[in-house]
């Protein structure tokens, strides 16, 4: 468990560090072409028929910080999503993937419940797998300068550039800017729920009754 608790503790530093910084002057804030307004009504929200916002978080900085926001939002969904499937898949169906993690460590060895799997990865691979998260992020914020509007600065937050990373077939070519925007906001929606999901299986792990009806696993 201390190490599920440094990994926290590391990840919540991150986004500290790399928090945007507030505009300094009208100019900068005029060179973002996507507006608050058009970042916000996206996606839809019938569910709860306005915008639901009860830290009043949209109202925090200027159009930069807003799609600061959304990019993270979309990250974390993804992230949450990609945890949600592997926490069910290996706890639940009990799925393990051939071979060894680490000399003489089998994956199939590896707990199946929650976080003593993590538990059980040699330092170093925990290590690996954070300087791999880095290295990503690193150049996906190089690319995305490079290759395209940078997303605070007009470009479409959310969006990819690490080549290779996502649709490495390039099936979003053949779709229509109308189904791309629907993809986006079913994404963010999915996120949302993976979010939520994956915060209840952890705390129904690690606090025995935390979550009504959530079995620990």
């Amino acid at each position: 468990m201390k190490s599920s608790i440094a990994i926290l503790a590391f990840a919540a530093s991150s986004v500290f560090a790399f928090a945007p910084k507030q505009s300094s002057s009208k100019k900068s804030i005029t060179e973002v072409e996507l507006s608050r307004e058009e970042i916000l009504s996206s996606p839809n929200h019938y569910e709860f028929g306005d915008i639901w916002d009860p830290l009043g978080l949209s109202e925090l900085g200027g159009d930069e910080t807003i799609a600061w926001f959304r990019h993270a939002e979309v990250k974390h969904g993804r992230v949450a999503m990609a945890a949600f499937v592997g926490w069910t898949a290996v706890a639940g169906a009990g799925l393990r993937f051939p071979g060894e993690l680490s000399h003489g460590l089998e994956f199939s060895s590896l707990p199946a419940t929650g976080l003593d799997a993590w538990d059980a990865v040699p330092g170093w691979g925990k290590s690996q797998m954070l300087l791999f998260a880095g290295l990503i992020e690193f150049h996906d914020e190089l690319f995305y300068s490079r290759k395209g509007t940078h997303y605070m600065r007009g470009g479409v937050p959310g969006k990819n550039f690490v080549p290779g990373l996502y649709d490495p077939f390039n099936f979003s070519s053949r779709r229509t800017e109308a189904e791309l925007a629907r993809g986006r906001d079913v994404e963010i929606k999915n996120g949302r729920l993976a979010m939520i999901g994956i915060a209840g299986l952890y705390f129904a792990n690690v606090i025995d009754g935390s979550v009504p009806l959530q079995p620990s696993c």
